[in-house]
Parts: C-alpha cells; sequence; structure tokens
C-alpha cells in the first residue's frame, strides 16, 4: 500500500468530517489533505501560494474531489489537472452529491477515474469511502 497521502477537496465541514471520520473507520492510514475550495487544490497540486514550499514534493495517492466548490468548480479543477503534464495521469475521484447528469458526463468527458454519488446515510458513506480506499490505494497500479 502506499503512503502517499490522499487530496480530500471539499468545502462543507460536515462532508469533511463525515469523510475523515469515515477514512479512520475503514482503517485507511494514509494521511488526508483537505482543500477547501478549488484554488486551493490547485495551489496543492501545483505547489503554488501557501503550498510553494513542497515544490517536488510527491503527488497524492489519489484526489477526491467534490464539484460544487467556491472560487474554482470542481471541474474547472479537474480540467486543470489533466492538462498539466506532472498531474496528468493523477488517479482523481469525483465525490459529490450532484445529482445533475451533465456533471457525469463532463465529469468523465474531462479525464476523471470515477464519480461516486455521496450516500447521504453515514454507514453507506463510510462503505463508499472504505470501498474507495481499498481500490485506489490498494488494487490500482499507479504509472508514477
Amino acid at each position: 500500500m502506499t503512503n502517499k497521502p490522499i487530496l480530500l477537496v471539499e468545502d462543507n465541514p460536515d462532508d469533511e468530517a463525515l469523510a475523515l471520520r469515515a477514512f479512520r473507520k475503514s482503517n485507511i492510514s494514509n494521511g488526508i489533505e483537505v482543500a477547501r475550495d478549488g484554488a486551493e487544490a490547485l495551489d496543492y497540486l501545483f505547489a503554488r501560494g501557501a503550498y510553494a514550499h513542497k515544490e517536488g514534493l510527491e503527488l497524492p495517492a489519489v484526489v477526491l474531489l467534490d464539484l460544487k466548490l467556491p472560487k474554482i468548480d470542481g471541474l474547472e479543477v479537474l480540467r486543470q489537472i489533466r492538462q498539466n503534464e506532472r498531474t496528468r495521469s493523477l488517479p482523481v475521484v469525483i465525490l459529490t452529491s450532484s445529482r445533475q447528469e451533465e456533471d457525469l458526463v463532463r465529469g468523465y468527458d474531462l479525464g476523471a477515474n470515477s464519480y461516486v454519488r455521496k450516500p447521504v446515510d453515514f454507514n453507506e458513506f463510510v462503505t463508499a469511502v472504505g470501498q474507495l480506499g481499498m481500490y485506489w490505494l490498494l488494487l490500482n497500479e499507479l504509472p508514477y
């Protein structure tokens, strides 16, 4: 299993707390970095702004990306990730409560690896996050 961190891009404090609790409950020991808007996520990934000191550090194992974000929306974050040579193959899972079909289609068109709708029920959410962790951290072969 990789010890790389997981980047959780989530602006809702309740959903962030649920995700962190679900990771702990699923025994996912990777560090979790949280970006609370799209601009912060891009700064983290591209070592800009408050994250400029991280230049050259390895990328996260996976990005769990909400779509409805302040400053820069999740689809634009995904577009910029896929346009950059360094982050092009970074696994990105859209983890959102959006039920809009156009978000699903556009997410896959922009190169999302997976699209998971956040379950409202906590136990279902824990199960979903645990399965995400098992796949992206244990089973998936990363190209870097």
